[in-house]
């Protein structure tokens, strides 16, 4: 038996999953410009990806640095959540 289609679904599944929670707070606490941020590990990610030999492995490293490239559009998005009022905005931060 192979469980490496279990095991990258079961990592998907918990890294979406984990991500979601990562962007709602980086948004909450540092704004849009934890968007480089973002792009930096998302980039090191696919790149690394490509050098790790265990094929397993690299496609995990490789989802983490697709969902945190993902995560860019999100927190975009995320602005326009707290605008319209469906998550709460930081009182301690200011909102453009």
């Amino acid at each position: 038996m192979d469980f490496s289609g279990i095991i990258l679904g079961a990592a998907t599944f918990l890294i979406i999953g984990v991500m979601h929670p990562v962007v709602i707070k980086s948004y909450y606490y540092l704004g849009l410009k934890v968007w480089y941020a973002f792009l930096v590990i998302g980039i090191a990610c696919a790149i690394a990806s490509v050098f790790i030999p265990n094929l397993l492995v690299s496609i995990i490293v490789s989802i983490v640095g697709f969902s945190f490239l993902w995560g860019i559009h999100e927190l975009f998005s995320e602005r326009k959540r707290v605008r319209k009022g469906w998550h709460p905005a930081n009182p301690k931060r200011e909102t453009r």
